[in-house]
């Protein structure tokens, strides 16, 4: 049965971590449940990216398969699901869209802080933290929130940011992709049926 959520089956406190994930990888679970613990989530929900407005679209895999590993990956854990608001819309998607959707409910945007630092570049950044509580999750090499570019246009957004540790796994898409094309083993970095899945339809595998 697919994770897949409807925005029907919501519950009152919701945690979205969005991402391109191309894999979704041990980190982006652990950031998940680290979340919900600390903020007493009920449900997180795991939004992909359609088309990346930051990266280039055509290094990202196919949605279909991004879509499909983050199914598997989320199936274990029955407070995780999986919305695909943001690759069934045509064109390009916007974060603001994806919480106008989901309204109504006590919603937790969930960012590594490099994201949070480029949060002022977004789409209606002033929507996103009424809509959302904005949670900054600390990673390994990625520094420190910087609350100036924010503050300077939305003034004193910078004190609604709720910062908090993150789970310590120093890890991306990029070392897993570049360690599947050279035929190395991920094993322990992407959830199991994660890595047969890209194994089995040869994703990162270099022509």
């Amino acid at each position: 049965m697919s994770s897949t959520l409807t925005p029907t089956a919501r519950p009152d406190k919701l945690g979205v971590l969005g991402g391109t994930f191309d894999p979704v990888h041990v980190g982006h679970l652990a950031i998940a449940d680290t979340a919900a613990a600390a903020l007493g989530l009920d449900r997180v929900l795991f939004v992909p990216a359609g088309r990346p407005r930051f990266k280039d679209s055509s290094q990202v895999s196919p949605a279909s398969h991004r879509l499909a590993m983050l199914n598997l990956a989320v199936r274990p854990y029955p407070s995780f699901g999986v919305y695909p608001a943001e690759i069934d819309r045509p064109g390009p998607t916007y974060t603001i869209d994806t919480l106008t959707e989901l309204a109504g409910d006590h919603l937790h945007l969930l960012l590594g802080v490099d994201a949070l630092n480029d949060l002022h570049r977004w789409r209606d950044p002033a929507g996103v933290l009424d809509m959302a509580k904005v949670v900054g999750v600390s990673r390994p090499g990625a520094g420190s929130f910087d609350p100036r570019p924010l503050d300077a246009i939305v003034p004193g957004a910078s004190r609604s940011i709720i910062l908090l540790d993150g789970p310590g796994i120093n890890l991306s898409g990029s070392r897993i992709r570049s360690l599947a094309a050279a035929g190395r083993p991920i094993t322990g970095l992407v959830p199991d049926p994660v890595a047969r899945y890209l194994h089995s339809h040869r994703l990162y595998s270099a022509p």
